[in-house]
């Protein structure tokens, strides 16, 4: 009986040992891509980033040799570059209040709130930005999107009372709300359209962009489809020889904070990237397999 349980101890020590060490292993596997990213992005941060600055165009500095391209005052590109950013190390919150699990792919966060309803997702948050552009700048008549029925969804129509009534793909438009212009039912209103329209609806409405080589600021690269995923151009510089690099940021599944992100493929270069029609991009946790740029009218 001593013998036995000798024995029986010995192979449950074994057996301890075992357990214990592939659950080392499987941390060591799991924890290697963090950190990496978190090592690459303390080497190459410093590089272009202005930790003190509270805006995309200062958080930023472009690579030797290449300059930003010039646009007018009070457009959307303009106000893409100089949307204002949360202080540097600022972290991505989703919509619930929990901290997104990924926090190595961006170098900042947009001033911008995230509601709680969890509806602010990628196509989203581009869209409210486009529209609150629009609103900013008196030119609320230009506000509406598609929804993925294809049918147009105005914001002049939603304000004087007109309602959608969905039956499965069939859409049409009843008035049955008072007229209101407030900039509460023009919330309400973009909730509406993040419901009904996204990536596909962006990708099937919005004009093409066939050759990079005439990307700008606001364009936007996209994979339609659900699930599918799209970023913001929101900054661009160019060299003496035509060759252009890029900023972008993106907002994200589950509704989470809008953020620029780094280049993870090219950290001497982060967080400026080089775009390319049909190329693989990967952009922070989401890779593009055959990219296609779309740019609002």
């Amino acid at each position: 009986m001593r013998k036995c349980r000798f024995f029986c101890s010995m192979n449950m020590k074994k057996l301890l040992l075992i357990v214990l060490g592939i659950s080392l292993l499987c941390l060591v596997v799991y924890k290697v891509k963090p950190v990496k990213h978190t090592v690459t992005a303390l080497v190459t941060e410093p590089k272009f980033i202005n930790e003190d600055s509270l805006t995309i165009v200062s958080r930023v500095n472009v690579p030797v040799g290449y300059e930003r391209i010039e646009y007018p005052d009070g457009s959307f590109e303009e106000y893409l570059r100089n949307y204002k950013l949360k202080p540097y190390g600022s972290k991505i919150i989703n919509y619930d209040g929990t901290e997104y699990f990924w926090q190595y792919g961006h170098i900042g966060i947009l001033e911008i709130p995230v509601p709680e309803n969890g509806l602010q997702q990628c196509a989203d948050a581009l869209i409210r930005i486009r529209s609150e552009y629009l609103w900013e700048n008196d030119r609320k008549e230009e506000i509406g999107f598609n929804f993925t029925s294809g049918h147009h969804c105005a914001w002049k129509q939603y304000a004087e009372g007109y309602r959608p009534k969905i039956d499965g793909n069939k859409v049409s438009f009843h008035k049955i709300a008072l007229p209101d212009d407030s900039k509460a039912n023009f919330y309400r209103y973009l909730n509406l359209v993040y419901t009904y329209a996204g990536t596909l609806s962006l990708y099937h409405e919005l004009p093409r962009v066939e050759n990079a080589k005439d990307l700008k600021l606001g364009d936007m690269l996209i994979k339609g489809g659900s699930p599918g995923h799209i970023v913001m151009i929101c900054d661009e510089a160019v060299n003496s020889d035509g060759e252009k690099v890029y900023l972008l940021f993106q907002g994200n599944t589950p509704a989470q904070n809008i953020h620029l992100v780094k280049n993870l493929e090219e950290p001497s270069m982060s967080p400026w990237y080089t775009l390319e029609k049909d190329r693989v991009i990967p952009v922070s946790n989401y890779t593009f397999q055959s990219s296609k740029f779309v740019r609002f009218k």
